[in-house]
């Protein structure tokens, strides 16, 4: 019957509407801000911050700094040290500056140092980290060899598209682009565009001239 079917409907839309109006409140009451007690874990979480909910692993906040403003998205995790209650020193090893915003699933991953200026965005599925794994020993499996840490810095400004891995070591200028997928690592100057695997400087900022190709290099094919 033709009533029937509108009923159904209409059972369908209302649990709809209860079960999307539920989500929304359970995200707005599990998000993280520097008034739950979740914020006040962290070293420093800046007013108007915003963790959103889901979120990721998270762990050592006693070593992480969130600045005022910035949004970090769902299921980001942010974590300082190996493990949960690995004890870092007197310093924070993972500094996010103000308003920045950080996509949805990215991984930041601190050991040692990770510095991410103001005003840093990037897109969904970012993975920042400063260990690497190490090798020396041929003979011994890669996991039980201890790590190696370098530091990484990515400049205020900066863009990072989806799915950017930066590795250890890495030292990303001011108002830098970097292109989805790429992979960072050594020293990229200010105010350039970087792509590929390892990333290069695809286009850069001259005074005077604007936006431009770099000159090629002798001998590169790409």
């Amino acid at each position: 019957m033709p009533g029937k079917g509108a009923l159904a409907r209409g059972y369908r839309g209302l649990a709809w509407r209860v079960v999307h109006r539920a989500w929304q409140a359970v995200q707005q009451a599990g998000a993280i801000t520097a008034a739950t007690p979740a914020g006040r874990r962290f070293a420093a979480f800046g007013p108007g911050s915003v963790i959103a909910f889901p979120t990721g692993a998270l762990f050592g906040e006693a070593w992480i700094e969130v600045g005022a403003g910035s949004l970090i998205g769902a299921q980001v995790s942010l974590t300082a040290g190996l493990v949960p209650g690995h004890d870092l020193g007197g310093s924070p090893v993972l500094r996010v500056g103000n308003q920045c915003v950080i996509g949805r699933g990215s991984h930041i991953i601190a050991h040692h140092s990770i510095v991410i200026g103001d005003d840093v965005f990037t897109g969904p599925y970012v993975y920042i980290t400063d260990q690497n794994h190490a090798y020396a020993d041929p003979d011994v499996p890669i996991g039980r060899q201890w790590p190696s840490n370098t530091a990484v810095s990515i400049g205020p400004g900066t863009w990072l598209g989806a799915g950017v891995i930066v590795l250890p070591g890495a030292q990303i200028g001011r108002n830098v682009v970097v292109a989805a997928g790429s992979v960072v690592r050594g020293l990229v100057p200010d105010r350039c565009v970087i792509a590929g695997v390892p990333a290069k400087v695809v286009r850069e900022y001259v005074a005077g001239d604007g936006w431009s190709r770099p000159a090629p290099v002798v001998g590169d094919r790409t």
